[in-house]
């Protein structure tokens, strides 16, 4: 109920007297539903939750604190729904503007009898700061993260592809308890690692390559987001001394993380000393990004970051290095910042490894 009461006071203060819930992750955060069809919808006295036949019975379980009301198919969505809205005699109905398309957008607006109201990140700002349970949850992803990379380093070896390191690793998160990955899982080996994003190919491991690792787990819809770059047999002088530097970038950067400091001063403090090192021209990522059931999502950690940070904020530090045709370097940790500094959840080791 305390977030059913949160977003009244946030809809009083807007002058809005409904709100449509139509993002799968605000619909999740709110109402708790794991389905794929649903809209959650606030009043000044009602909470209702709407979805077709095939989610009804899931919906009264999941969605604690709503009446849940079936409507029969999409097609019959812009029939059904409207007449639930009109109704309840809603004068202003806000919407989350960023997730409704034009379309659906055009088909409500001539059904529904109130005026609509785009609104822009109202629950996304309430999710920034997590429960001490969302907190748990993180920690739960990041462990299978962990667990996952100390499992991966007996596996690769000269000669297994990028694609098949991606699938042991996710295989292994799945086993671990993970309904899956993050994101496409990044394996950039040798000259790839030049890639910041450089997905995972059929390109063979070889020795004396370093290869960046980015991966990351879903637990209960919250996500972990680790990077660690490895070393297959001995690197050079020159890929050793990229680690280094952004290895204590990292560091500098993590140990920054505190309630108070803005967030375009803890990208500063990786940023400022890969460019002290001579590689600014090769750190084009910003210092890190809020995670949770997003993966990118506040607080960002950019030269253009307004926010100051707060206890209760989960952001990733990762600052790399990429130079084309040499290769490259990532670290990044999950930090969630306490009342009185941090907790780094990703533990697995940040010195570099030689396999």
């Amino acid at each position: 109920m305390e977030k059913i009461k949160q977003l009244r006071t946030k809809m009083s203060k807007l002058d809005i007297d409904g709100f449509l819930i139509t993002n799968p992750q605000n619909r999740f955060y709110f109402t708790g539903f794991t389905g794929t069809a649903g809209i959650a919808l606030i009043t000044e006295t009602d909470a209702i939750f709407l979805t077709d036949y095939r989610y009804v019975e899931q919906a009264r379980v999941q969605t604690k604190n709503f009446k849940v009301i079936k409507y029969q198919d999409r097609n019959s969505l812009f029939i059904e729904v409207p007449e639930v809205i009109n109704k309840l005699d809603i004068k202003k109905l806000g919407f989350e503007q960023e997730d409704m398309t034009y379309g659906v957008f055009s088909k409500y607006n001539e059904a529904i009898h109130a005026e609509m109201i785009p609104t822009s990140g109202i629950i996304e700002t309430f999710r920034t700061i997590k429960t001490s349970k969302e907190v748990d949850l993180l920690k739960s992803s990041a462990k299978i993260a962990d667990s996952a990379f100390e499992h991966i380093l007996g596996f690769i070896r000269p000669g297994v592809t990028e694609h098949e390191i991606s699938n042991e690793l996710e295989n292994r998160m799945r086993q671990l308890g993970a309904s899956g990955s993050s994101f496409d899982i990044i394996i950039a080996s040798g000259l790839r690692g030049a890639m910041p994003h450089g997905v995972a190919t059929d390109k063979l491991i070889e020795k004396g390559e370093m290869i960046t690792l980015d991966f990351g787990a879903i637990y209960k819809g919250y996500i972990s987001d680790i990077t660690r770059t490895i070393s297959v047999g001995t690197p050079t002088e020159e890929m050793r001394n990229m680690y280094n530097i952004v290895l204590e970038a990292q560091v500098r950067s993590v140990e920054a993380m505190r309630p108070g400091i803005h967030g375009k001063d803890i990208d500063a403090n990786s940023r400022d000393y890969i460019n002290e090192k001579g590689y600014g021209h090769y750190c084009g990522n910003s210092a890190g990004h809020g995670i949770g059931l997003n993966l990118w999502e506040e607080p960002f950690l950019s030269p253009k970051s307004t926010l100051t940070l707060q206890a209760g904020m989960v952001a990733t530090l990762e600052p790399g290095i990429y130079i084309p045709g040499v290769g490259g370097v990532r670290i990044e940790d999950d930090v969630v910042i306490t009342e009185d500094g941090h907790e780094v959840l990703t533990k697995s080791s940040k010195e570099l490894i030689i396999l």
